[in-house]
């Protein structure tokens, strides 16, 4: 599949906002309201068309207390906005902004698998989580499931994309 093709889930819609066809978002992109620099967005619509996403344009979108709110194209009143909520919305791969050297996206990290200074192969990253001092990769084998913190050049000393490996300083008994 090419980055063209690829849907990454960013947000969903929860509620509407307002009579004007606005619609509560909430954002799984850091920053919170960074979700609203996509455009257009793919919307996959709760029992409609199962499966299927539907491209849409972002008007405007903004924060509002702790969520952000958006108003898509085609969608004036709260009632047009009422059939969207509960809709996942997805961006193309190719939508996401390049990084600096050292820096990944998650999806990017999902599925590698982690060998330590030994050449012990620790496991493959099942997901990651924030933590308040750093982010942290769980990584999974059929019988283990191990934290590592995401610290680059201490934890965590090379990552291989290409190769599909991350190497870490990383004791296997930890």
């Amino acid at each position: 599949m090419s980055d063209l093709d690829e849907k990454i889930v960013a947000g969903k819609i929860t509620g509407i906002h307002g009579l004007k066809g606005w619609v509560k978002v909430f954002s799984d992109t850091d920053p919170r309201e960074g979700i609203a620099d996509y455009n257009p967005w793919f919307l996959q619509l709760p029992n409609v068309n199962a499966g299927q996403w539907r491209e849409i344009r972002v008007e405007a979108g903004r924060p509002q207390a702790k969520t952000v709110i958006a108003k898509l194209e085609g969608y004036d009143t709260a009632n047009d906005a009422m059939e969207l909520v509960g809709a996942r919305i997805a961006i193309n791969a190719d939508q996401l902004k390049p990084l600096n050297r050292d820096e990944y996206y998650w999806r990017e990290l999902i599925g590698l698998r982690v060998i330590n200074q030994q050449d012990v192969e620790l496991g493959v990253v099942e997901k990651l989580f924030e933590t308040g001092a750093n982010d942290v990769l769980v990584v999974k084998t059929d019988s283990q499931e191990r934290l590592i913190p995401w610290t680059l050049g201490h934890a965590v000393l090379e990552v291989d994309l290409e190769q599909g490996v991350i190497r870490v300083d990383w004791h296997e008994d930890y």
